[in-house]
């Protein structure tokens, strides 16, 4: 069966599928760390006692805390548009500037500030940041990363009030948990709710890492902001939310404080993340009735569209047309498994894809590489 053949069958054979909006949740609006001291050194906050009704802790003392290590981030971008010579003969060259406002955790008392990706945008954003007590200064951006939706920013400030990093490993489901942030500007916001899922997986939501989920009210501009324990400790980084609307709905999700911590020191040493890669691919996801369909058999996987011949993948054998079926074993229900994999995997490993082509199995053994070589610069 030819490639032209194969598309036009996924095109008439293919469906919509229903839509679950993750929203990230910085305000974008188009105009056209760790703490000095480990977790482990300092003292593990006690429990906090419960109100005078009994039926809550008093999380006052936390929310004060936390407050205080929040910060507004607001990120502009500049990107020169291209346009006809004589329009810019006349005109000048056409800008077009964009802002994103999110939120951001002071991690340590010398002004490193963790938030998100998305609330930053671009390596050359011009990054503003609000510390509590509404001092504005400029941030320098240190790391960047788009696996993890994370970035670490420095400004020029001393004495800085942090949390102590809780252990996400071991939160339990219905833990009372505040989240804090600038939720459409409103800086300063505190909302409460519980752990909902402790660890929700990352084919459940379209992304490559796990996270925390929690129905504690998240909007866009919480990106970046902090999930806090009833200790006091910070447990989570709030990126992303369930909506049908855009707005609350009460599922949000936070990436792990233990993940974020490992990220943000990767972020601080070189400025990048090893995460692994075979190549730049086009995918296209194949259920069981396309794959019997098109003559592959009662199986599910990911069609290789193109591939780049510089890739490892390529290298290695895979080539267009091809239907990879597994991934070190395990059945591929769709692309994204192999992006996730691929993802976690160490860089110079390998991993085994299981391949049809042309009605036979093949197996393949292809070299993990960094997938810093294969990004285009933010």
């Amino acid at each position: 069966m030819t490639l032209r053949t194969f598309l036009g069958a996924l095109v008439l054979g293919g469906s919509v599928a229903g839509l679950v909006v993750s929203a990230r949740l910085a305000d974008t609006t188009p105009s056209n760390a760790q703490p000095e001291s480990s977790a482990s050194e300092q003292a593990r906050p006690a429990a906090l006692p419960a109100s005078a009704s009994g039926s809550l802790p008093d999380l006052s003392p936390v929310a004060e805390r936390a407050l205080k290590v929040s910060a507004n981030i607001s990120s502009t971008t500049v990107r020169r548009l291209p346009n006809d010579p004589v329009f810019r003969f006349w005109f000048g060259p056409q800008e077009q500037r964009s802002q994103s406002v999110g939120s951001g955790v002071i991690v340590s008392s010398d002004g490193y500030v963790l938030t998100n990706t998305h609330v930053i945008g671009y390596a050359g954003a011009d990054i503003r940041v609000t510390l509590p007590g509404a001092r504005e200064m400029p941030g320098k951006l240190v790391g960047i990363d788009d696996v993890s939706d994370l970035a670490v920013v420095k400004v020029d400030a001393q004495n800085l009030e942090t949390l102590p990093w809780g252990d996400s490993g071991k939160l339990r489901v219905a833990e009372w948990v505040l989240a804090i942030g600038n939720p459409f500007q409103l800086s300063g916001t505190v909302t409460l709710g519980i752990i909902s899922t402790v660890n929700r997986s990352a084919a459940q939501v379209g992304a490559n890492t796990d996270f925390i989920q929690t129905d504690a009210a998240i909007n866009p501009g919480n990106s970046g902001g902090a999930l806090v324990n009833s200790r006091g400790e910070l447990i989570g980084i709030n990126t992303m939310i369930y909506s049908e609307t855009g707005g609350y709905q009460g599922i949000g999700f936070a990436i792990p404080s233990n993940l974020a911590r490992r990220i943000m020191d990767e972020l601080k040493a070189t400025g990048t993340v090893p995460w692994g890669a075979i190549g730049r691919i086009r995918w296209i996801n194949v259920d069981r009735a396309t794959a019997r369909r098109n003559q592959f058999g009662d199986v599910t996987g990911a069609y290789v569209q193109s591939i780049e011949r510089a890739s490892s993948a390529y290298r290695a054998g895979l080539q267009p047309g091809d239907l990879v079926t597994s991934i070190n074993g395990e059945a591929v229900a769709d692309a994204e498994q192999i992006d996730r994999t691929v993802i976690a995997s160490k860089i110079g490993s390998t991993v085994k894809l299981e391949v049809i082509r042309d009605g036979r199995r093949v197996t393949l053994s292809v070299p993990v590489v960094s997938r810093q070589q294969q990004q285009t610069p933010r």
